[in-house]
């Protein structure tokens, strides 16, 4: 047959099959339906539609969600401080401060006032090793709102405080 062909000028190709998976067979149908699946999966559970076989009671989150948002606000005002900040020159810096503390529950406040002089004590320690650098911009602030508030959860032990906030801030 190939003398024949080369006796009439034809060219014959021979095909010789390809043993495996190229390039674009691999991505085509082994990466891409994975891809597909995993993506419809996380689309699924963050849509919430796994929920029920997950064992995950619709009702009772939304019971769980509603709960914090319905209880009343308690906060408890502390008494201005004054104190003079940790500075390098003969220059005074002073921090005039005014704090109200969130409180978790309205039975706290009595218990919370027994404990006032050591939570005083322990933000009067703390503000005093401050520079005035630790206190410029809002990420300044959010610091030491972070760090008193850890400190009076530590103050104030069996006592929940959620939140401190800033009532007044002078510095001079």
């Amino acid at each position: 047959m190939a003398d024949q062909a080369a006796a009439t000028g034809d060219i014959e190709i021979e095909a010789t099959p390809k043993s495996g998976m190229n390039g674009k067979k691999l991505v085509l149908f082994i990466i891409l339906p994975i891809l597909l699946l995993v993506g419809g999966a996380v689309g699924a559970y963050l849509a919430g539609l796994l929920d029920p076989l997950l064992g995950k009671n619709p009702e009772l989150v939304a019971e769980e969600e509603v709960a914090p948002v319905a209880s009343k606000a308690v906060f408890y005002d502390l008494p201005e401080m004054l104190v003079n900040l940790n500075s390098s020159g003969r220059k005074n810096t002073y921090l005039k401060i005014s704090i109200s503390l969130e409180l978790a529950r309205e039975e706290d406040r009595a218990e919370l006032a027994t404990l006032l002089p050591r939570i005083v004590d322990n933000f009067q320690v703390y503000l005093r090793e401050l520079r005035i650098e630790d206190l410029r911009g809002s990420a300044g602030l959010q610091r030491l709102r972070e760090e008193l508030l850890i400190r009076v959860n530590t103050s104030a032990q069996p006592i929940q405080v959620r939140d401190v906030l800033f009532k007044e801030m002078l510095v001079q």
